[in-house]
């Protein structure tokens, strides 16, 4: 065995532990660096394909851009793991489907793909591009696919603000309005405290001591 391919097997076994643990982990953001986990590998193996640019580009815009926005909804959100989890037996099977439905949309791509390459390999080669190329259909053909990809991001991010901002009684907040109306008075007083002498303090704590000495005298006496 080759050991490249050694590394292509240890990345794809890796992959596909963490991807299974991003659907089985209960805490959502222990799925999320697991998916980012599942990112890494693949880019391992876009590199191993000689695919450096996918490879970058997966690491710098998935897990660099998309799964740090994840973290920071998951993490702003503060989500009740407990309550989320209810009814999860009950929306198995439409999610089954679902799922289900997408891996045969993807087998019958790959599927494609595959028969074209059978076919003609030098075509389907010509086909794949390079940067240049990508970023023509990008901003040229699939521009408005682009900026509405864009536009989601932006929602999202302006959605998570507005959920993180939203008054709850389980938690404690800030008006942001007062704390930037806020006076200088309000902030800091300061009080004026007499310097204090420790010798003074010992000899004022003795003439207590020797008055309430002096006190006590007279009633053992009688």
């Amino acid at each position: 065995m080759e050991f490249t391919t050694a590394l292509f097997y240890v990345f794809a076994a890796v992959m596909v532990l963490a991807s299974l643990r991003v659907i089985t982990a209960k805490n959502p953001v222990h799925a999320a660096l697991f998916l980012v986990l599942a990112f890494f590998n693949a880019a391992g193996i876009w590199l191993l394909l000689k695919a450096e640019f996918l490879a970058i580009v997966l690491v710098l815009v998935y897990v660099g851009a998309v799964m740090v926005l994840f973290l920071f909804v998951v993490m702003m959100l503060d989500i009740n793991i407990d309550r989320m989890r209810e009814g999860f037996w009950g929306h198995l099977p439409l999610a089954s489907g679902i799922g289900a439905l997408i891996v045969l949309e993807m087998a019958a791509v790959l599927w494609r793909g595959f028969l074209d390459f059978e076919q003609s390999p030098a075509a389907a080669a010509a086909n794949i591009g390079g940067t240049k190329e990508l970023g023509l259909l990008i901003y040229t053909k699939y521009i408005y696919g682009f900026e509405i990809a864009a536009v989601i991001l932006l929602v999202a991010i302006i959605a998570a603000v507005a959920l993180t901002l939203r008054k709850r009684k389980d938690t404690k907040a800030i008006d942001p309005g007062l704390a930037v109306r806020v006076k200088r008075n309000d902030r800091l007083r300061i009080v004026k405290v007499e310097a204090v002498n420790q010798r003074a303090i010992d000899a004022a704590n003795a003439e207590k001591a020797a008055a309430a000495a002096a006190a006590a005298a007279p009633k053992e006496a009688q």
